[in-house]
């Protein structure tokens, strides 16, 4: 029974931290959206959705990745 609840702990931790991180990845999201609705008043909503795509597919700051060292072959 404690080998069962031990196990129901860790799910309950792994979950937590990955709505933690969901979250901060959505808040991060609409901090970029309402940064370039600031810099970019007179752009349209396509022109703002075009920029957010370009954003997420440039990753500044992150080019090879989230984690420093060397990119992992996992992937292609």
């Amino acid at each position: 029974m404690q080998r069962a609840a031990a196990i129901l702990d860790l799910v309950d931790d792994v979950a937590r931290r990955l709505r933690t991180a969901l979250e901060l990845y959505e808040v991060g999201e609409r901090m970029q959206l309402l940064r370039l609705r600031r810099t970019r008043p007179e752009a349209s909503a396509e022109e703002i959705e075009s920029e957010m795509g370009s954003w997420f597919r440039r990753r500044p700051g992150a080019e090879h990745g989230d984690f420093p060292g060397p990119r992992s072959r996992r992937f292609g």
